[in-house]
C-alpha cells in the first residue's frame, strides 16, 4: 500500500507540474470526448493494491478486476523495473471512484476496462526518475 501511495503522489506531482494551467472546463471537454469513443490511451501501472492510467490530460483509477489483471499480465514482460509505466490503449467505461467519494482521496474517475486494444512494446519514458542512493 505504501508503494501505491508513493506512486500516486509522484504521478499527481508530475501531473500537477505539467498541467498547472489546465482548466476544469478543458478537462471536462477531454472527458466528454473520451467517453464518446470509450477508447483510452495512456500509461498504465499496476501493483498489487492499485492501478492507474495516466493520459495526457487526466489520470484515472483503474478498477481492479479480471481485465486489469489481464492487462497487467500483458504489460509485465514489457517493464524493465517494477514501477515502469507502459503505454496502452484500452476500451472501457468511466464512473465515479468509490474511494474518492468516500474519503476524498485518489482520482475522481474510475476506469473499468472492457477490452485491451494495444500494449506498447517498451516502457514509457519517465518524466522524473527516482533512484535510491546508497551512501
Amino acid at each position: 500500500m505504501k508503494k501505491l501511495v508513493i506512486i500516486l503522489l509522484v504521478s499527481a506531482g508530475l501531473f500537477a507540474c505539467k498541467n498547472n494551467e489546465v482548466k476544469t472546463e478543458e478537462t471536462q471537454d477531454v472527458l466528454e470526448e473520451i467517453s464518446e469513443k470509450n477508447i483510452f490511451s495512456g500509461e498504465f501501472i499496476y501493483i498489487a493494491d492499485g492501478a492507474v492510467l495516466k493520459t495526457p490530460n487526466v489520470i484515472f483509477a483503474v478498477k481492479l478486476d479480471a481485465m486489469a489483471e489481464e492487462l497487467a499480465a500483458k504489460v509485465a514482460p514489457v517493464k524493465t523495473e517494477d514501477f515502469d509505466m507502459v503505454p496502452v490503449k484500452v476500451k472501457g467505461t468511466l464512473g465515479p471512484n468509490p474511494l474518492f467519494e468516500e474519503t476524498g482521496e485518489g482520482w475522481e474517475q474510475m476506469l473499468t476496462i472492457t477490452e485491451i486494444v494495444e500494449v506498447g512494446t517498451a516502457p514509457a519514458k519517465a518524466d522524473i526518475k527516482i533512484e535510491e542512493k546508497k551512501s
